[in-house]
């Protein structure tokens, strides 16, 4: 790995520890406990499995590298838009530091919409995601760049444990084979090169060929036109995460009909 990219995935992981030691210090275990059951996690991997290419349509207040994506970020009337665009599921950022968000998010997106859920951060604590399935989350993600191998195959067994889908993110050939030795059954293909931040869509053509057909593939980052979901549809990808694309569009709900329209 490059310094660059530990670098950057070092900041980001350590912001997100403070603000999880932050959360932890102020939730009950008892009580915690109690909002982890009263939740029943959706089936989120089938969410992605609808005929056709499913859309993770995704909310997030700002970037680190983009900056501002929304300067009134409403994560409830976004779900709402998003539901009605015809997503088959929603990604909340809760990332505080670097993407304005909080667990809080996926609550408020939770109350609007009836879709999955995925929880998004730099998950590396069992704590986590119970917390995510408590605020109505039914995935989070894992990212096996910013994890110890031992580590990420815990944290994939938690979520099993837990109830909720882990959605295992890659970025080349030795991360992909490390996610399927771990047995994970979604793996999301990020296009963004965290050295350069350039976007290649054929990472997804290049790593499906070693991914078996009945995991799901979900290609994410740098999906801006049609052209650009059919390609990774075309290449295999069972699912779009598209996030900035959304957060920019005057109307998210007809961006997202217009980057599945042809395959319906």
């Amino acid at each position: 790995m490059t310094q660059e990219k530990t670098d950057l995935l070092a900041r980001l992981v350590v912001e997100a520890r403070q603000d999880l030691q932050r959360r932890r210090a102020l939730v009950g275990q008892d009580q915690f406990e109690r909002s982890v059951a009263l939740y029943t996690p959706k089936d989120f991997a089938g969410a992605l499995r609808r005929p056709g290419l499913a859309v993770i349509a995704e909310m997030k207040q700002r970037t680190p590298t983009m900056g501002v994506l929304a300067e009134e970020y409403r994560p409830a009337d976004l779900a709402h838009v998003y539901t009605d665009g015809g997503a088959a599921a929603i990604s909340v950022l809760t990332h505080m530091a670097g993407f304005g968000g909080r667990p809080e998010h996926v609550m408020a997106a939770r109350a609007a919409t009836s879709l999955p859920i995925l929880r998004k951060d730099f998950v590396t604590d069992p704590f986590e995601i119970a917390e995510a399935r408590a605020a109505g989350a039914d995935a989070v993600l894992l990212i096996v760049a910013a994890l110890e191998r031992a580590q990420f195959v815990d944290l994939l067994a938690v979520a099993r444990s837990r109830g909720i889908a882990a959605l295992v993110e890659v970025h080349d050939e030795p991360e992909t084979l490390i996610a399927l030795e771990a047995g994970a059954q979604l793996i999301g293909v990020n296009h963004r090169d965290l050295r350069t931040f350039a976007v290649d869509l054929a990472l997804t053509e290049r790593l499906r060929k070693l991914i078996p057909t009945n995991v799901v593939v979900v290609a994410e980052s740098g999906i801006r036109t049609p052209d650009d979901a059919r390609r990774v549809y075309e290449a295999g990808a069972n699912a779009i995460l598209v996030g900035e694309a959304l957060m920019r569009a005057d109307d998210p709900a007809q961006r997202i009909r217009e980057l599945t329209a042809w395959s319906a």
